[in-house]
């Protein structure tokens, strides 16, 4: 349910440009609680001879959803700012050692406390200017109420069919 929105295909049209978002073309075959399951029953489609090319999934009514994941505050700034300094600094520290074999361990703890100091000083500066405006940490997630799958009207009463097949069976193994 959570990355029916987070992979983006652009198709591009015979003389290689990119097409303008659409609305999304159709007669309804299936609609179903979760991308999950919309994504199931297209598998289904896709593993017999039904033209797939023809599917799409639509989700509607998109809701935003951000998960608070905790609160924010200057300790947590700091650890996140100096791990990821660490990280960087020792990336760059590896590399840098590559370029100089004769220098030993000095580029990687160079790399080190600089990615640490620099990461620090900024993750500071950015948290203390944007102070008393957001004091949590979250995630945002763009969701629909439900997945209806569109299968053009050349098709639509076989694709039907076979996602009436499949929740038939899917209700029967429950």
């Amino acid at each position: 349910m959570t990355q029916a929105f987070t992979q983006q295909t652009t198709f591009t049209e015979p003389q290689g440009r990119a097409q303008l978002p659409t609305l999304p073309s159709g007669w309804p075959i299936g609609s179903y609680e979760s991308y999950s399951d919309a994504q199931r029953a297209v598998d289904h489609l896709a593993g017999t001879d039904f033209p797939i090319t023809d599917v799409t999934i639509v989700g509607v009514e998109p809701i935003l959803v951000e998960r608070i994941a905790g609160r924010m505050g200057w300790s947590k700034v700091l650890t996140s700012s100096a791990l990821s300094g660490a990280m960087f600094g020792v990336f760059l520290g590896l590399v840098l050692s590559l370029l100089n074999p004769g220098a030993g361990l000095v580029p990687i703890l160079v790399g080190l406390v600089g990615g640490i100091g620099f990461n620090l000083l900024f993750g500071a500066l950015g948290y203390a200017a944007s102070k008393n405006k957001r004091g949590f940490i979250s995630q945002s997630q763009l969701v629909a109420r439900r997945y209806d799958v569109l299968a053009q009207p050349r098709n639509a009463e076989k694709g039907r069919a076979l996602l009436a097949d499949l929740a038939a069976r899917s209700a029967f193994i429950h």
